[in-house]
């Protein structure tokens, strides 16, 4: 899937929090719909890159609150992992956002975004709009971190509805 088409139906446990009882929870297409969503996946769970763009987008979290938008990270690993790796990480431990686990392949598969051999997601970041239509994809290489701030900058460039010219920052003047 690309800029322009419409993000796939999905169902999909997620880790929502650490409490006892209340770990889990199911996601779907409806929870990313009517305001805009980053949905970032990672390769793997207990590995090296994938915690400090994690803990990066929970150090930004707030902005991407200012700017109305959920934040949703998400791998191959099931919830289980997820919730152990949370768990036992200290960055990960107070995470603002929740973890998808999709244990089955299907949504990374949909999305075109599994690495060929080891079958595990690449390091793509979506942003869709609130109709759940994909405005922008950035796919990084398993051994490269992506850039947190430009994936907020990007997003708030497209709630401009406008023109943005090359290096556009917020609160420079747009083309329109």
């Amino acid at each position: 899937k690309t800029v322009g088409d419409q993000f796939p139906d999905f169902k999909k446990t997620a880790v929502v929090s650490l409490e006892a009882g209340k770990e889990f929870d199911t996601l779907t297409k409806k929870d990313i719909q009517g305001k805009w969503s980053v949905i970032f996946w990672w390769p793997k769970d207990f590995t090296f890159v994938c915690p400090t763009e994690i803990t990066r987008f929970n150090d930004h979290y707030e902005e991407f609150e200012k700017l109305d938008a959920r934040v949703i990270g998400a791998s191959t690993d099931s919830e289980y992992v997820h919730l152990a790796w949370r768990g036992s990480h200290p960055g990960l431990k107070s995470l603002k956002f929740p973890m998808l686990a999709d244990t089955s392949k299907s949504l990374a598969e949909e999305l075109g975004i599994l690495q060929a051999d080891e079958k595990i997601a690449y390091r793509v970041t979506f942003i869709v709009d609130p109709e759940g239509t994909i405005r922008w994809v950035c796919a990084n290489d398993l051994e490269v971190g992506r850039n947190v701030p430009e994936v907020a900058r990007v997003l708030e460039a497209l709630k401009t509805g406008k023109l943005t010219p090359c290096d556009w920052v917020p609160g420079m003047a747009t083309l329109s």
